[in-house]
C-alpha cells in the first residue's frame, strides 16, 4: 500500500511538472512580466498564447516590439505579426526603423516591410543611406581615337535611395553604366595623352549622364582610382590586317603557280602527243618506200636521187646555221 501511494505521488509530480512545461510554452509568462516592465502591453491569453497557436514564435515578435518602444517607435504587434507571417525579418525592420528616425529619414513602417519582402537588407540600405558606400569598378579598357588602348579604374561614391528601393537596380547596373559612360569617353578622346593628363574628364563626363536613374542608389561622386596605357590596339589590328592581306597574296600566288604549272604539263603531255604522232608518221615513210619498190612506182635511182637531195639539203642547213637541234636528235 505504501509504495502504491509512493507511485501514485510521483506520477502526481509529473503531470504537475509537465502540465506547467505545457503552461509555460504556451503562456510565456516570463516573455509577458519583460514586456510589461518595459512599458509594452500584451495580453497574456490572445496575444501570446495567440501567437504559438499561430505557429509565430512570440520571442520574435515580443523583443522588437520592446526595442521599438524604448526608441520611441510605435508599432503594432499584430503587424509585426503578419510581416512574420509573409516571410519578413521583423528585427532587421524594426532596426531599419529606429536608425532612420534618428537620421531624420522618412521610413514608414509599410515602406520598410515592402523593402524586406523585396529581397533587399533594408537596415544596410538605411545604413547606407546615412554613411554611402564606395564601389570599386574592376579595371575597364577603352581605345582612343589614336588606336592606343587606356585601362582605368574608377571608385563610384553611392547613397541608398529609400524610395527607389523596391523596384530599383542594384550595384551591378551602377558599375556597367559606368563601365558603358567610361569607354565612351575614352574612345571620344582623340589621343590617350589626353586621357593620361585630365583623368577627371572622365568622371565629369560620366557624372552627367545620370547614371543613377531607376536605380535604387543615388551617385554622389565618380573619382578615377587609376588609368594605365595598354596595349597598341591601332599597331596589333594594322599588323594583323596585313598578316592577313600576306597570306591572301601568298594563296592567289601559288593559285596562280598551280595554275601555270597545270597548263606547262598539259602543253608538255600535247608536245609528246604531236612528237608521238610525228614519229608514227616517220615509221611508215620505209613502208611506203618498201611498198614503193615492190610496185614499181619507184626506181633505184630516184631512191638515190631523193637521198642525195635530202643530204644537200641537210648540208645547206648546217652551213646557214639554221639547223634544227631537235631535229638532229631526232
Amino acid at each position: 500500500m505504501e509504495n502504491l501511494l509512493t507511485a501514485t505521488g510521483v506520477m502526481v509530480i509529473g503531470i504537475i511538472m509537465l502540465s506547467l512545461i505545457i503552461f509555460m510554452y504556451f503562456i510565456p509568462l516570463g516573455l509577458w512580466v519583460t514586456a510589461y516592465f518595459s512599458g509594452v502591453r500584451v495580453k497574456l491569453i490572445r496575444d501570446l498564447m495567440g501567437m504559438r497557436l499561430r505557429k509565430v514564435p512570440p520571442v520574435l515578435i515580443i523583443r522588437p516590439l520592446i526595442t521599438a518602444h524604448k526608441a520611441g517607435i510605435f508599432v503594432d504587434p499584430q503587424q509585426l505579426e503578419a510581416h512574420y507571417l509573409a516571410g519578413g525579418q521583423v528585427q532587421k525592420v524594426v532596426n531599419a526603423l529606429i536608425s532612420a528616425d534618428k537620421a531624420n529619414i522618412d521610413l514608414t513602417f509599410e515602406r520598410a516591410t515592402a523593402i524586406d519582402l523585396a529581397g533587399r537588407d533594408v537596415f544596410l540600405a538605411v545604413q547606407t543611406s546615412v554613411n554611402p558606400k564606395v564601389i570599386e569598378t574592376p579595371a575597364i579598357s577603352a581605345v582612343a581615337k589614336d588606336g592606343i588602348q587606356v585601362r582605368a579604374i574608377a571608385r563610384v561614391t553611392v547613397r541608398a535611395n529609400i524610395e527607389r528601393l523596391v523596384g530599383g537596380a542594384g550595384e551591378e547596373t551602377i558599375i556597367a553604366r559606368v563601365g558603358e559612360g567610361i569607354v565612351s569617353t575614352i574612345g571620344s578622346s582623340e589621343t590617350h595623352k589626353a586621357v593620361l593628363e585630365n583623368p577627371d574628364s572622365i568622371s565629369k563626363v560620366v557624372l552627367a549622364k545620370g547614371l543613377d536613374s531607376g536605380t535604387a542608389f543615388e551617385i554622389l561622386s565618380i573619382d578615377i582610382a587609376d588609368v594605365d596605357v595598354g596595349e597598341n590596339i591601332g599597331a596589333k589590328l594594322q599588323t594583323d590586317q596585313a598578316g592577313a592581306d600576306l597570306k591572301i597574296a601568298q594563296a592567289k600566288a601559288e593559285e596562280r603557280r598551280a595554275a601555270a604549272v597545270a597548263h606547262e604539263q598539259e602543253m608538255l603531255a600535247l608536245v609528246q602527243e604531236q612528237r608521238a604522232k610525228v614519229v608514227a608518221a616517220e615509221a611508215q615513210i620505209p613502208l611506203a618506200i618498201a611498198e614503193a619498190f615492190r610496185s614499181g612506182r619507184l626506181g633505184i635511182m630516184d631512191y638515190y636521187t631523193m637521198k642525195n637531195i635530202e643530204a644537200d639539203t641537210h648540208m645547206r642547213r648546217s652551213i646557214g646555221g639554221t639547223d634544227d637541234h631537235s631535229h638532229k636528235k631526232d
